[in-house]
């Protein structure tokens, strides 16, 4: 069994411990380190290389987001689902843009944590039930900040996975896509893959934020929602 390398950085010594007990109760993770503040976790991530940094956004000395910022230009492989008791916006592109990998909030019952561990540790990207929707829909209000060069990446797609990125974009899981286009999940998940390989992406939370301002998709505008 592969065991799940974690790190938890909280300003809150009682909230790490309650994180510490909840997972070392799992017998696929293992804690490897605990920070009370961002530059504390980078000193952990480059000591214990964790595969799994449980990030607090609100921190003295050195915030969560711009830990996970340093962190990730350190450590690429290293993945971050940052957590917080703020269910604000600012706070979810914040950390996308850092590069994390999952948003999730502390009240999240301890299931859901557990397996956004594990769903991350595994190469996919984690949003919060609550928060998915939002984040989508967000776009819409956000002033038109896109370059509006083409990515020239984008030429590399083909004509099929270019219509799953639009699906991923429109927060779809595998499941649904694969039923909309008529195959099999596993074809879906390898179009996936390809899509984020092809154009440098970490994992498709971050295909979301890419689709949207490279301008794929247009939040309120859905030609792939059959009439």
């Amino acid at each position: 069994m592969s065991v799940i390398r974690v790190a938890i950085v909280d300003d809150q010594a009682m909230v790490r411990a309650g994180f510490r007990l909840l997972l070392d109760a799992e017998p696929d993770i293992d804690v490897v380190g605990e920070a009370a503040d961002g530059r504390e976790a980078i000193a952990v991530a480059r000591r214990a290389r964790p595969d799994v940094m449980l990030m607090d956004v609100r921190m003295p000395v050195l915030d969560g987001i711009s830990a996970t910022r340093q962190l990730l230009a350190d450590d690429s492989a290293c993945r971050v689902v940052v957590l917080t008791t703020f269910d604000l916006d600012e706070y979810v592109y914040g950390a996308l843009r850092a590069g994390a990998s999952g948003f999730l909030l502390k009240d999240a019952p301890p299931e859901q944590l557990v397996l956004g561990i594990r769903t991350v540790a595994a190469g996919d990207g984690l949003l919060a039930p609550s928060i998915t929707r939002r984040v989508i829909e967000r776009f819409a209000e956000l002033p038109d900040t896109r370059s509006h060069a083409r990515d020239p990446a984008l030429e590399t797609l083909t004509a099929r996975e270019y219509e799953v990125l639009e699906h991923v974009a429109r927060g779809r899981s595998n499941a649904e896509i694969s039923a909309r286009l008529f195959i099999t999940e596993t074809t879906t998940k390898t179009h996936v893959g390809r899509i984020l390989a092809k154009l440098g992406l970490r994992d498709r939370v971050h295909a979301v934020v890419y689709a949207y301002e490279a301008g794929i998709v247009v939040a309120g505008n859905d030609p792939t929602t059959a009439a």
